[in-house]
């Protein structure tokens, strides 16, 4: 079933234009993603909005059709219900740990830890700290800034101090 033109930009804008389920981003990819059924149409799934999902071709993919049929069937990952932050946890070197047995099953079904998807993770972590170093940067000159501006104040003040000291001594000179 084909989703209209209206459904796929809304679902692109509500996925800010990254596959909801590893990441990437159309920026990344060089073009739009896909919208899958989160459960499959043949499996019952209907095109609702909350149904529809944002995904790279390679999610989409190894996602396939899958849809628990059985009731011990493993669950998978649905983010557009659940943080990733519940299921997976980011390990140093870009791979995910699973927390949970629907992590762990739709890290498998996903290949969420796929080679491009760890370089992909670690650049943007690059990125973030890049960012963080680039605000703890402005915030230093920032206050650079701030310590040069009340040290001429004091510089001017002991320029006047030193003048009303040499006054003084001059003054008391005089008297001797």
């Amino acid at each position: 079933m084909t989703v209209s033109a209206v459904a796929r930009e809304q679902v692109r804008q509500r996925a800010d234009f990254t596959c909801e389920f590893c990441g990437v981003s159309e920026t990344d990819v060089g073009g739009q993603l896909t919208v899958d059924h989160f459960q499959p149409i043949a499996k019952e799934g209907s095109a609702d909005l909350d149904n529809l999902i944002y995904c790279c071709i390679h999610c989409n993919q190894y996602k396939a059709d899958y849809w628990p049929q059985l009731s011990d069937d493993p669950l998978l990952w649905n983010p557009r219900s659940e943080s990733a932050l519940k299921h997976f946890f980011q390990l140093e070197d870009g791979r995910l740990h699973p927390l949970t047995p629907v992590g762990a099953f739709t890290l498998r079904r996903l290949r969420l830890n796929r080679a491009p998807l760890l370089a992909h993770r670690l650049r943007k972590q690059q990125i973030a700290e890049g960012v963080r170093l680039l605000a703890r940067y402005r915030d230093l000159v920032r206050l650079t800034e701030e310590l040069l501006s009340q040290q001429s104040v004091l510089v001017e003040e002991q320029r006047a101090l030193l003048k009303e000291q040499q006054e003084l001594l001059r003054w008391l000179l005089s008297k001797q």
